[in-house]
């Protein structure tokens, strides 16, 4: 029996030593007894520290206040253990996590409590695998309940698992309905059997499912997206995510219907151009000629009104045109190198009689640094400045207008030039400057309409300066009247100091040059129109009316120039164009214009890509006509030296 006890002493010896499980031994009077050498690893303390330690606060203090109930009841034999967890901070700054199990030693079965064992497992490793679970649940938890999209979950039988508050909105039904319901009812039995056989991608039945059912009846727009359920590498079922996209649908349809009706508008502004160009063509072209016969003094007067008439009705069609192009986004930028004072000296020629009419001056100031020789649009830049230099001319009623380029700061790839157009005029009312570049607006109609005009120049300018990167204000001169201040982004490109075509167009061609024109045009009055003006430059055109008689007429006569309508009845001028080429060896081939009432953005870059060589839009002036026939005669005269050119840039 003593041998027994003595093993018995010995394995309890060796198991408190040795066993991985904390053991302390605790008085009745909270004061240490016993602790073993896992428990001063556990807690992070050598074993004179920890004895030093306030048992209570080391152990007990995780179980807070209900410590004293649950020591009374191990006491009084009510309870037999009690356990808990608490958090430790180890020595060396890590977290451990302890499940503590505190039992009473008693003298015999039931005799007097002696004192407290506790026993403390380190659970650091389960804690943390508890808290990411409980993380991901919360996550899961969180996306589901404020998730926009319907989510469902269903079994491998295709029963619903769960749902969320969106599931029921889109279905109408509570999730509390749904469990247990076959998701067929939602999908369908076929796209359930697809799914469950598991034979084909789900990104491909996700395509077939594009309305679900309501509980109210109708069907609602989706789109789906299928996911496997995946526990412990075993599927054990799917979610099914649906977007509603009955709004996106809408402004899909309200999108689309926007864009239809932009391009009904387009073509309603093409059909406008042509149709309104068209007996304007008559119109100009007809006082144009008639100015140039004897008149007396008062026919020249009415003539000269009809004229001037006819010029304002024309800008008033051209405003709306170029409204109607930037609004819809249709006008382009074209890309090609210029000079900017003669971009300025040209809008300048213009406006000249105007500004003489009024006796204002009319100034020019650039800076001796500005690069002048640049690439972009200058036909957008002279609309631009006819706009501003226009106005300015139109409400300075004494003294001058200035333009000036003071400055040029490189940006990016660019340069940005800053322009401002100055007069003495008017000037605007600060409480008008705000709304100067919003469409349809004039400032003027305080004055009465003095000026009239459709309000739309200043809105179209500060749309074509945005093209360009650039920004417009307005600011009062301090001498009196308005400053415009612009500023437009512009490639600087150094050009060789090559030959540069220069066209008076108030140079008459040489009628020495013998040319033997042709015109194509269906309207009566506006070939009579072109024919006077070509007679009034000297020379004998031939006519004809659609694009098949002028494949007739080039097999019967060589022709240098070819003015071509594009809208013909039998074969329209694109047609007549690109059998021609098929026709005639390039050296055969007469010089194409293409002669149209369409001034829409892209006709000219189409009208050169089918072939043609020039472009010039209706109503016809003689200035025009005859500039097409000098550049012409010009071209011939210097072929070989602009044929040396073009290689050199190739």
């Amino acid at each position: 029996m003593e041998e027994l006890t003595f093993n018995q002493q010995n394995l309890f010896a060796h198991v408190f030593n040795f066993t991985p499980v904390g053991i302390v031994l605790i008085s009745l009077d909270s004061q240490w007894i016993d602790v073993n050498p896992a428990a001063c690893q556990l807690l992070g303390y050598e074993r004179d520290e920890l004895m030093k330690c306030d048992p209570d606060k080391l152990i007990f203090s995780s179980v807070e206040s209900n410590h004293d109930i649950y020591f009374k009841q191990l006491l009084q034999g009510d309870i037999s253990t009690f356990s808990f967890e608490k958090r430790h901070v180890h020595h060396n700054d890590t977290v451990v996590w302890t499940s503590v199990h505190v039992s009473l030693v008693r003298e015999g079965a039931d005799g007097e409590p002696w004192y407290l064992i506790a026993q403390i497992v380190d659970i650091t490793s389960n804690k943390m695998i508890e808290q990411k679970l409980q993380e991901t649940v919360e996550r899961y938890t969180s996306l589901k309940k404020y998730n926009h999209d319907t989510i469902i979950s269903f079994d491998l039988q295709g029963k619903i698992m769960n749902g969320n508050v969106m599931a029921e909105n889109l279905i109408g039904q509570k999730v509390r309905d749904l469990i247990g319901t076959s998701i067929a009812a939602i999908i369908g039995e076929d796209t359930l059997v697809r799914i469950l056989a598991d034979n084909e991608p789900y990104t491909d039945i996700e395509g077939s499912i594009n309305h679900v059912p309501h509980i109210n009846g109708y069907l609602v727009e989706v789109l789906v997206t299928i996911a496997p359920i995946i526990v412990n590498n075993r599927s054990i079922g799917f979610y099914l995510l649906i977007k509603d996209i009955t709004e996106q649908k809408k402004l899909l349809i309200e999108k689309e219907a926007a864009e239809r009706t932009n391009e009904v508008k387009s073509e309603f502004m093409a059909i406008m151009s042509h149709e309104i160009r068209t007996p304007m063509n008559g119109v100009i072209g007809m006082t144009d000629l008639l100015l140039d016969t004897p008149l007396d003094e008062e026919q020249q007067e009415y003539v000269s009104i009809i004229r001037k008439s006819g010029d304002t009705l024309l800008a008033i069609i051209n405003d709306i045109l170029d409204f109607s192009k930037v609004e819809s986004g249709n006008t382009e930028l074209s890309e090609e190198p210029f000079k900017l004072s003669e971009a300025i000296a040209e809008t300048f020629d213009t406006l000249m009689p105007k500004a003489l009419e009024k006796k204002l001056t009319l100034n020019v100031s650039i800076h001796p640094d500005i690069p002048h020789k640049v690439i972009g649009d200058p036909l957008k830049i002279r609309q631009i400045l006819m706009n501003l230099i226009g106005n300015a001319i139109k409400f300075t009623p004494e003294g001058s207008i200035t333009v000036s380029i003071d400055k040029a700061e490189a940006s990016g790839d660019k340069i940005h030039f800053y322009f401002s157009v100055e007069d003495t005029g008017i000037g605007v009312p600060a409480d008008k400057r705000a709304y100067l570049f919003e469409p349809f607006y004039q400032a003027d109609h305080f004055m009465v309409r003095q000026a009239g005009g459709t309000g739309l120049g200043l809105a179209i300018t500060r749309k074509l300066i945005e093209l360009m990167d650039g920004e417009i204000y307005c600011e009062p001169n301090p001498g009196g009247g308005t400053i415009f201040r612009f500023n437009i982004a512009l490639q600087v490109e150094s050009l060789p100091d090559v030959l540069f075509l220069e066209s008076d167009y108030e140079q008459l061609p040489d009628t020495n040059d013998k040319l033997n024109i042709l015109i194509a045009e269906d309207n009566h009055i506006n070939q009579l129109v072109l024919i006077r003006m070509v007679e009034k430059l000297g020379f004998r055109p031939d006519a004809v009316s659609n694009g098949s008689e002028v494949l007739e007429a080039v097999q019967k006569k060589k022709y240098d120039i070819l003015f071509m309508d594009i809208q013909m009845p039998v074969m329209n001028g694109l047609e007549a164009t690109k059998r021609l080429r098929q026709m005639l060896r390039s050296d055969e081939l007469p010089h194409i214009v293409a002669v149209t009432a369409n001034a829409l953005v892209g006709d000219r870059e189409r009208f050169m890509s089918s072939g043609m060589h020039e472009y010039i839009s209706k109503p016809l002036h003689n200035a025009a006509v005859s500039a097409v026939i000098q550049r012409f005669i010009d071209s011939k005269a210097l072929q070989p030296k602009t044929l040396s050119l073009r290689h050199r840039n190739n």
